[in-house]
């Protein structure tokens, strides 16, 4: 795939190929070595997460753009990836001229999102609109309703990871997955948000 995508963005001048990675720290790596304007990630690397990755690549510089090129089109990859920063989530599936086409519309500022990718963003959104979710709770998944707890429980990333078979990494995006849904700013108002609304398991 990487090797694809370079071969077809070689074609066109307006891209200039400075770095190419397999690995999450390979591409942290070469973001901060080579200050790219636009980085192409994945979701998922063999060391980790891409969306972590993007994570950090932003916050060390919040101009570089970051458009997600993966075959994951699930609801929590796409939430994530919006929430990490991401400028684009395309699916691998996608024509070379839309792909170029779409690199192109990110690198002038827009946002773009694949439309089998979006339909669980707009899905989410329409239920809240009609009211569907006034329970926020209703919006967490059973894996995130046991995170929520165990980060009640004052559980760090590294303690919750060992409990439910997961990297740190992961955890940290379903952290940050949870705050946005129940809109929490920081973890430690989770004990609080888990006592009120007597979470099933919470003491």
């Amino acid at each position: 795939m990487r090797r694809g995508l370079l071969a077809l963005l070689k074609r066109h001048k307006q891209f200039r190929i400075v770095a190419e990675a397999g690995t999450r720290a390979e591409v942290i790596a070469a973001a901060a070595r080579c200050q790219p304007d636009l980085v192409v990630m994945d979701v998922r690397f063999p060391d980790g997460s891409g969306i972590e990755a993007t994570r950090e690549i932003r916050a060390a510089r919040p101009a570089a753009k970051v458009v997600m090129l993966t075959s994951y089109p699930d609801e929590e990859a796409v939430f994530a990836a919006i929430l990490a920063g991401t400028s684009g989530y395309l699916l691998e599936q996608i024509r070379a001229r839309d792909l170029v086409a779409g690199l192109e519309a990110v690198g002038r500022g827009e946002l773009l999102l694949d439309p089998l990718a979006s339909e669980p963003v707009l899905h989410r959104l329409r239920r809240l609109a009609a009211g569907a979710a006034l329970d926020p709770l209703t919006e967490l998944t059973r894996q995130e309703q046991k995170i929520l707890l165990l980060i009640a429980e004052g559980k760090t990333n590294r303690q919750i990871a060992a409990e439910v078979f997961l990297s740190e990494t992961t955890v940290k995006n379903y952290l940050s997955a949870i705050l946005a849904k129940l809109a929490l700013q920081r973890r430690a108002r989770a004990a609080a948000f888990v006592v009120h609304h007597r979470l099933p398991g919470a003491e």
